[in-house]
Order: C-alpha cells, then structure tokens, then sequence
C-alpha cells in the first residue's frame, strides 16, 4: 500500500459511522482523492477533528490501488480557514469554489489547479464584505482556465474572426463565446456581454484574482449566471447542476435585496 504525503485542501466532508470521516481532497501531488480518516470525530489522534470543510495541511495518504477510497494516516493543518464557515457569503462563495473543483478536476497531478484553489479561498478569507463575490468569481474563471475552458474574448467562437476589443459583443454559450455580428444573427440565442464585462472576464482569465473590479451587484449577479450557464454547457459532464452554485447566487441575491 504505497504511501503518498502530498499538501491538502479539504474540499467535502461527511461523518462516517461513529468516530470517522470520508473527505473529498484536492492534493498538489495526485488530483482529487477521496480518503476515509479513521477516528477523526475523536479529539485526539493523528486525524483530529482539526480536519474540517476548507482545511488545508500535509496528509498522508495510504493509496489503494484498486479503490476509490483510500485511508488518510494523518493531516497536519498549516490553513484551518475556520473563518469561511461563519460568515453566509464566505461559506456559500467557498462552497461554490470547493464544488466546481470536485466536478472539473481529475485524479492525475494538476499544480496550477492546487495552487489556484489554495489561492481563491485566501482570497474568499481575507476579502471584505463587498469583495467576496468578486473573489469567488476571478477564482471560478481562473479554475476553469486551468481545466481547460476558457470562452473565446477576442475572437469569434465561431469563425474566429478578430473582435473589437472595447466593445460590447453577443455572446454564445453553445458556441464558446463571443460572436461577431454576422455570426451572431445566425446563432440561435446569445446574450449581449458589454464592453466592461468583458473587460472583467478578460482580467480573471488573466489571473488578476478579482482586486480592483468593484462590479455592483447587478453586475455580480449577470456575472454569477454566466459562470454557471457556461458550466454547464462546456465544463461538467453530466445534468446534475452544481448546487452550491446556485446556493451562491441564491445568498448573494438575498443580500443584495436587503435594505441598507
């Protein structure tokens, strides 16, 4: 049973008979790995009750090779992040990053995904109140780009034809992104993306990390239904829809309506 120790961030977890947990990771060394911690519900042990939603230590990994549940020996937590959990919009925007990881990540080595993750829920943590959607997003599209998918900006999606770059464009989630306007009156819906949206999109691709934005919440919000729109149609591979996406967007709205 080969051993691994790999840096870890804990991503979902649940109770597991009496004293255990199953947790879903995200390691810098081998991908996503779901790992059984064996008396972590007990106080004192080599996996203690330390290890909870958005941690981030050392693990120590049995890997089974023919099985998808492999036993955690030990993590020592160098990030709790316990602030995540006690504040609505930090919980939902971490929760929304943890769970677009589990859906686009694999188990093979992906560093810039690791380093991505870590980063984005520093960034979550330490944000303001105002700043935490504008984290959460710059986070999810840089996720993104390191799976893979990244919508087309500065070309045309479909005959990739040179766009405008200040300008307001149609954009199209089947087609992968902005469109020119001769191909955007033959596509079948598109949705017009303004010039400073795409600026936006633009600078979180780029890995600004969401500083320097300031989006309203009207903004946020078109801006959370495009993330998930695109989502679904490019990056996950089945319907299920990503629940704690839209339990963001749901928390975020509900914020944004209430009276000052």
């Amino acid at each position: 049973m080969p051993l691994v120790i790999t840096q870890a961030i804990v991503l979902h977890a649940f109770d597991y008979l009496e004293t255990s947990r199953v947790l879903r990771l995200i390691t810098r060394e081998a991908g996503v790995q779901s790992v059984i911690a064996k008396g972590a519900r007990r106080t004192r042990g080599r996996v203690g009750s330390g290890v909870d939603l958005f941690a981030e230590g050392e693990a120590q990994i049995y890997m089974k090779p023919t099985r998808d549940l492999h036993t955690l020996g030990a993590f020592d937590v160098t990030k709790s992040r316990s602030g995540l959990a006690m504040e609505m919009s930090r919980f939902t925007a971490a929760s929304a990053i943890a769970e677009l990881t589990l859906r686009v990540a694999g188990d093979e080595q992906n560093v810039e995904m690791f380093d991505g993750v870590s980063a984005t829920l520093d960034a979550i943590a330490a944000a303001t109140g105002g700043e935490v959607a504008e984290r959460a997003l710059a986070g999810a599209w840089g996720l993104i780009a390191d799976a893979g998918f990244t919508p087309a900006l500065d070309d045309c999606a479909m005959c990739h034809a040179p766009l405008e770059r200040d300008a307001a464009v149609a954009f199209s989630h089947p087609a992968g992104g902005a469109l020119c306007e001769s191909c955007a009156r033959r596509a079948a819906t598109t949705r017009r993306l303004p010039a400073e949206a795409r600026d936006v999109l633009r600078l979180w691709q780029e890995g600004a990390g969401g500083s320097g934005t300031h989006l309203s919440a009207l903004d946020v919000r078109a801006h959370q239904r495009l993330l998930r729109e695109f989502v679904r149609e490019h990056v996950v591979s089945d319907d299920r829809p990503i629940r704690a996406c839209v339990a963001w967007e749901t928390d975020f709205g509900a914020q944004a309506t209430q009276p000052v």
